[in-house]
């Protein structure tokens, strides 16, 4: 049986639409720092209005660390200024002993002095939303990575990059904030808390499951809720699937993000 020119040509089109119609996924950049290190006991969380929505990530993910028995205590620091860069942020400053974090409120409301000199052991930090792939942004944002990096190991201090979110409208950003936080933290040897990995694999799940506020951008509670998960799991390498405190969240919510956060995790750092 032969077959008509019109279907030979068609049938050697088939891979050219194909190729249009499924685009090839682009290849994640695997980080090159997946060993976590020595457990966090002091933690500065530095960055912007992503972090200190919903009474501020760092609250949440202390408590979350306590009700996984965690001991001792995780004790956090929040420096956020609305709207800012990472450059915005004065990081020698912020980490100069015995200024930051020299005391703690506890109890009822009492003081207590923490013990003199660093006040930190590790800095979470975020860019700004976009700062990573914008542009005008993008070289600002490698350029002072790698500077406060090198202030805060000058201190004893491990750096930590954290990878942001994309916008709700914008689901293209995960692979672009995923890429340059990644070479960012391989360029600095630094390791990346995969949060925005994070969102996209429990919007996966569970589409109507809001994570944003209704700007599309800032976290829900269930979001803020998420990325503290994927903190967790990113620094102490363990899953937070059974954590007893749930910011509030329905049960089954809070699995579903503690589960989605964990296995963003595996995936992230066992990636080549």
């Amino acid at each position: 049986m032969t077959t008509s020119r019109p279907l030979r040509r068609l049938l050697a089109l088939l891979p050219l639409l194909a190729a249009f119609a499924f685009p090839a996924a682009q290849a994640q950049t695997a980080p090159k720092r997946t060993d976590p290190g020595a457990r966090p006991e002091a933690i500065l969380w530095v960055g912007n209005s992503f972090f200190y929505y919903n009474n501020s990530m760092h609250g949440h993910f202390n408590q979350l660390a306590a009700s996984l028995n965690e001991k001792p205590a995780v004790r956090g620091t929040s420096v956020t200024v609305s709207g800012s860069g990472l450059d915005w942020h004065d990081m020698e400053s912020l980490v100069r002993p015995n200024g930051l974090g020299r005391y703690s409120f506890v109890g009822d409301n009492e003081i207590r002095f923490n013990p003199p000199g660093r006040q930190y052991d590790t800095v979470v930090m975020m860019d700004c939303s976009q700062c990573p792939i914008h542009p005008q942004l993008q070289q600002a944002f490698h350029d002072t990575v790698k500077k406060d990096a090198e202030i805060l190991r000058k201190q004893g201090i491990r750096p930590v990059l954290f990878m942001s979110w994309a916008y709700k409208d914008k689901p293209e950003m995960t692979q672009q904030l995923s890429d340059a936080y990644t070479r960012a933290g391989n360029d600095n040897d630094l390791l990346v808390v995969p949060a925005g990995l994070a969102f996209a694999k429990a919007i996966a799940r569970k589409p109507d499951l809001e994570l944003y506020q209704a700007d599309k951008r800032h976290p829900s509670l269930a979001g803020t809720y998420l990325a503290s998960c994927a903190t967790y799991a990113a620094l102490f390498r363990k899953s937070p699937v059974g954590a007893t405190y749930t910011a509030g969240l329905p049960p089954e919510t809070a699995k579903l993000l503690q589960q989605a956060a964990w296995d963003a995790a595996q995936d992230y750092f066992t990636a080549r």
